[in-house]
């Protein structure tokens, strides 16, 4: 292992954790119960299984995050166009609070860029963007590292295939 290999990684577990925290703080609740609001946010309408898949939650792991999301007035189950299946939307306190996790986590990656030039900025821009083609093995894999993104901050997502 080199030294940008070790820094990159103390650097991907350090973002991890702020960014983390600030949802905890934001919403009180831990695991993936922030990522499901935000991705419930980004289709509405969106089904448990492709919430679970996205997520990497059992059936049952996933109703729970909807069962305690609805209890918090944050989400609401609808009848889908299938009639066997549940469309996930947000309510307009839901809403809100999604922007609020954005808005955080936003904030936690503006912070370790502070003293950037835009050059700087434009040059890391391009380096991650080369290091995010490689990521993804399946179109779920991109769904599961978008999931906390910004769409209108990324509308030229550097990973190969299509956004949740």
């Amino acid at each position: 292992m080199d030294r940008t290999t070790n820094l990159l990684g103390a650097l991907a577990l350090a973002l991890t954790d702020r960014i983390s925290s600030g949802m905890k703080e934001t919403l009180d609740r831990s695991g993936e119960t922030a990522a499901a609001i935000i991705v419930i946010g980004y289709v509405p309408g969106l089904s448990v299984q492709i919430l679970r898949q996205v997520l990497e939650l059992s059936h049952p792991g996933a109703v729970r995050v909807i069962d305690r999301l609805e209890e918090d007035g944050l989400v609401e189950r609808r009848k889908a166009t299938d009639g066997r299946a549940v469309a996930l939307h947000l309510t307009r306190k839901g809403s809100k609070l999604r922007q609020q996790l954005m808005d955080s986590r936003l904030d936690t990656l503006e912070a370790a860029l502070e003293g950037f030039t835009v050059d700087e900025r434009l040059v890391l821009g391009d380096l991650l963007s080369k290091v995010l083609t490689n990521l993804p093995e399946t179109e779920m894999g991109k769904h599961r590292i978008c999931r906390l993104c910004s769409v209108q901050t990324c509308n030229d997502c550097p990973i190969p295939g299509h956004a949740i």
